[in-house]
């Protein structure tokens, strides 16, 4: 569980996530990653720990982001299988008992939890949310309609899927990516009980541009593409250009050239900007910084 600014209602999260884990009779333990949080949401963790022997938490020395802060749960869980859920509340812990059970009894690698309904969020998220998701459909060519990060894996899932050493993480693309056995519960996106999303339009827009050229390089194909129809069209303008000027009906175009100069400008300037977007990714990889740094961490006292 990555959890950012998350103190003043973790407590009651813990609490439902314990009842639901006591309901399936199975032994656990809970791996909370503080992803830098500014608040007191590390001494709210400390407090959890004291009273509880089957956490396990992680304090990053900065806040690195959500799919960071996943990396390191994933790396640092031990069981046979592993429950991802963000620490807003707006995964209900009630799922996790039907999770387990599909998990024994239908021999999927995977379940995920889907949503069936997104919750209250404005038009705008709505609509960015169905576009981004209509656009890597279409490029990556797996579905990721509904999907969440809200899933139990089993250790064959989670260990093939730390095999991915890749610094710019997508979680949800990666798990589709691989191509386990999957099955899937709908559920309905509950209210924030407190407190506000810290996911910016800026941050959307950021995972989203990471999602679409990590899972397809049909962007830059896109450039050659637009290079072919404009030199067809320049071709066509020349020789319209050429018998113009040999039949003496040749005309000043002022306004034609400066139409032609502001649109292939910035075509250029927008395929230098998709091709550097790729540039960016493969220097943030190359560099093979480590995904996150812990500052300090708590062991669970619980085998």
């Amino acid at each position: 569980m990555p959890v950012f600014r998350e103190g003043v209602q973790l407590s009651a999260l813990l609490a439902a996530v314990r009842d639901s884990f006591s309901r399936c009779d199975l032994p656990y333990e809970l791996v909370l990653v503080d992803d830098g949080s500014p608040d007191d949401t590390w001494r709210v963790i400390v407090g959890e720990a004291k009273s509880s022997q089957a956490i396990h938490a992680l304090r990053l020395s900065r806040n690195f982001g959500k799919e960071s802060a996943l990396c390191a749960g994933l790396e640092h869980a031990r069981g046979d299988a592993v429950v991802v859920m963000d620490a807003d509340g707006q995964h209900p812990p009630s799922l996790i008992p039907e999770m387990a059970h599909l998990w024994q009894s239908s021999g999927a690698d995977i379940v995920e939890a889907v949503k069936s309904r997104r919750g209250r969020e404005s038009l705008s998220s709505k609509l960015g949310a169905g576009l981004f998701y209509f656009i890597l459909n279409q490029l990556s060519g797996f579905h990721f309609k509904g999907a969440s990060d809200f899933k139990l894996m089993n250790r064959k899932a989670v260990d093939a899927w730390l095999e991915m050493h890749e610094r710019n993480v997508f979680f949800r693309g990666m798990t589709v990516w691989m191509g386990f056995t999957t099955v899937q519960i709908p559920f309905e996106v509950v209210p924030r009980s407190v407190g506000h999303s810290t996911w910016s339009m800026f941050k959307r827009l950021k995972l989203a541009f990471v999602g679409i050229t990590a899972f397809s390089s049909f962007p830059l194909h896109l450039v050659t593409l637009a290079g072919v129809i404009f030199l067809g069209l320049s071709v066509l303008l020349g020789i319209q250009t050429l018998y113009l000027k040999l039949t003496g009906r040749a005309v000043s175009g002022f306004a034609t050239v400066i139409l032609l100069e502001l649109i292939i400008g910035s075509l250029l300037m927008i395929s230098l900007g998709i091709i550097g977007t790729y540039l960016a990714r493969i220097y943030e990889e190359v560099k093979e910084r480590p995904r996150y740094l812990v500052q300090e961490s708590i062991e669970s006292r619980d085998d």
